[in-house]
């Protein structure tokens, strides 16, 4: 027999697929460990915090749900709620509609300097968002701010944007700013993978620019307008920065519970009470997650014919 038809040696043999078994716990096993360590053993100890209370009598005592209770009928934290939900509904189809209409008018082509543009557009996005609000700020007061000298210089009354009227919309247009660039990049990505076959066929068959972009467009941007719609509700529910800095130059319109994120944070850093802020923060997180349920289940109706 010779060397070339020689049988393998026993100890190799199914060396490939074991090695391949064992290759592909190991590749996930630095984010399983970072996933453990740094999302579900904070998330664990969170919930093992809201379920304690701290009294001057008798410390710190195990009151089971009793926390979750008081937070259900607490009403700094339901007006928070409610006040981000209208924030949801104001803000959200206006940054949506804006980054839709950028997505598709970079995508047409007939735009000069489009990279410019795009560039341009997503700018704000890279900037933080406690510079943003600083920055805002500074255009919002009613004393120095520009927008109140432009008003003094044309005779005019000047906006109070940092009125208990106008603050909601004034939040809404700093993270408007902000995030217009950040869905139009993800939308317009969406269209640069629309086949260009598709565009040939529809203009063949007599289809004008507005007919491509209702029948073949909107269509094939429905995953990506998915996507940034549960971002948009994730990151609404969670807003902090901005209301955060803008009550400083605005105590009287945004107090330490205009929003629930801002509300825990202050049970948590300012009144001391740890337990209570985790229960708040564990109700915040299932109400996100109630929120980006129901947006799925709409989408997925609407799919089902």
């Amino acid at each position: 027999m010779t060397a070339a038809t020689a049988p393998p040696a026993p100890g190799r043999k199914g060396a490939g697929p074991r090695r391949r078994s064992v290759a592909g716990p190991l590749f996930v096993a630095p984010f399983l460990i970072l996933f453990l360590l740094l999302f579900l053993t904070p998330l664990g100890y969170a919930a093992y915090l809201s379920l304690f209370q701290e009294r001057l009598v008798g410390g710190t005592v195990f009151v089971g749900l009793d926390n979750y209770v008081t937070a259900l009928t607490d009403p700094l934290l339901l007006s928070g709620v409610g006040r981000v939900a209208l924030f949801f509904l104001i803000q959200v189809p206006l940054m949506l509609a804006l980054a839709l209409g950028f997505a598709l008018a970079l995508d047409s082509g007939l735009l000069r300097l489009a990279r410019v543009i795009r560039l341009g557009i997503f700018v704000p996005y890279a900037v933080p968002s406690v510079v943003a609000a600083l920055m805002w700020g500074y255009l919002y007061v009613p004393d120095f701010g520009p927008f109140a000298q432009l008003s003094r210089e044309i005779g005019i009354p000047a906006p109070n944007f940092l009125s208990d009227g106008w603050m909601l919309s004034s939040l809404a247009n700093v993270v408007t700013w902000e995030f217009v660039g950040y869905n139009m990049i993800i939308l317009y990505a969406a269209l640069r993978t629309i086949p260009h076959e598709l565009y040939e066929a529809a203009a063949m068959d007599g289809a004008g620019p507005w007919r491509i972009g209702r029948s073949i467009k909107l269509p094939a941007l429905k995953p990506a307008l998915l996507l940034t719609l549960l971002f948009s509700v994730i990151g609404s529910f969670q807003l902090f920065n901005e209301p955060n800095l803008l009550m400083k130059i605005a105590p009287d319109v945004i107090s330490s519970s205009y929003t629930a994120n801002l509300y825990a944070y202050s049970l948590a850093f300012t009144g001391q009470q740890v337990n209570y802020a985790a229960t708040v923060s564990f109700l915040l997180g299932l109400v996100i997650v109630i929120a980006s349920y129901g947006v799925l289940l709409t989408a997925n109706r609407r799919r089902t014919p």
